[in-house]
């Protein structure tokens, strides 16, 4: 039996009234999210990626479509079943949203306290949440002495209190550096794998997608221009969107004559392999290498290259037949 998404998307849009007309933020989007993945949402600035993430939990009213969470319409829901969805999907922000007046330990210790929980019972829960993330010894020290990564991480703790089962998260890492996104990617990782906990990200870093999520869509416009598995919208980029997006075709130097040339697609199996030198030795030809490079998706090695097309169509026939023998995923591109 096939186990119904956590959370189902269907014909989801909003439009926005302005003095200057309508503005569409989404059109007509429908995904599904698993339970126990991470779920990517990318696209460049205006695309509706935040709009779309806080239609899942009602904080914006969407104009027409469903939002199902177990199966349950949350457009729908009274006011005491929306409270209660709040607390199963819970989420954090790109400028942490923090109370600077209470303390790292208050801050966590806030939702439990709307919640009812007795002093005893929440403190023991603050320590628990702050080991998690790594703040433990700083309970008592207040948002202002706190670096950013600090900062999100007292706001990834509070967002757990309510032992939520999604994980929203809305350009979360986009204000702090390398090393610190680095950091909290890696801590959302590790919640995801050691709570169980659904997360949906919402970004407009490529690295981000590739490091961690399990899937992506590609919004762009309001609408979805491409969704799948991180490595297959990677490996075979169909959309102008993804393309921009992805970076797809490793660059090619200036100085490059316009004209037909090869993309090859490099997966963790194949990464490693000689393939260029191999086909070089069995086929008797010469490969004119116009760029390549490689990049990490999800713990995995991926390579791109460019090679120039032969001249000849038997020499082409000869190398494609070589390419899909070895299980190389390839296509003719023309470089302008």
């Amino acid at each position: 039996m096939i186990e119904q998404p956590l959370i189902q998307i269907r014909e989801l849009s909003k439009v926005y009234s302005t003095p200057e007309g309508e503005v569409v933020a989404l059109d007509r989007v429908s995904l599904d999210v698993r339970k126990g993945e991470i779920y990517g949402v990318i696209g460049m600035s205006g695309a509706g990626k935040s709009t779309l993430i806080r239609c899942i939990n009602r904080l914006d009213v969407p104009t027409g479509g469903e939002v199902l969470y177990r199966g349950q319409d949350v457009l729908k829901m009274s006011r005491p079943d929306l409270l209660k969805l709040r607390r199963k999907v819970s989420m954090i922000f790109q400028q942490f949203n923090l109370l600077m007046q209470r303390t790292v330990g208050e801050n966590v210790r806030y939702p439990l306290e709307i919640a009812g929980l007795p002093r005893r019972e929440a403190d023991k829960r603050v320590m628990e949440l702050l080991e998690i993330v790594g703040l433990q010894d700083r309970a008592k020290a207040y948002p202002a002495q706190l670096s950013g990564g600090q900062r999100q991480r007292v706001a990834i703790a509070r967002a757990l209190a309510s032992q939520p089962e999604v994980l929203l998260s809305d350009e979360a890492t986009s204000a702090l550096d390398p090393m610190t996104t680095q950091a909290i990617l890696n801590l959302l990782k590790d919640i995801n794998r050691r709570l169980g906990i659904t997360v949906i990200l919402i970004t407009h870093e490529m690295a981000v997608i590739r490091q961690i999520c399990d899937r992506v869509t590609i919004l762009d416009g309001g609408r979805i221009a491409e969704e799948g598995t991180v490595d297959e919208v990677f490996m075979h980029t169909k959309s102008e969107a993804g393309r921009r997006l992805f970076g797809n075709a490793p660059q090619v130097p200036e100085e490059e004559p316009q004209g037909p040339a090869i993309r090859l697609v490099f997966d963790g199996s194949s990464v490693d392999r000689p393939i260029i030198a191999t086909a070089v030795k069995e086929l008797g030809i010469m490969i004119n290498i116009l760029s390549a490079d490689m990049k990490q998706i999800g713990g995995k090695t991926y390579g791109q290259m460019l090679i120039r097309m032969p001249d000849d169509e038997e020499t082409s026939r000869k190398l494609a037949d070589f390419l899909t023998q070895e299980n190389i995923a390839f296509k003719e591109v023309n470089i302008k």
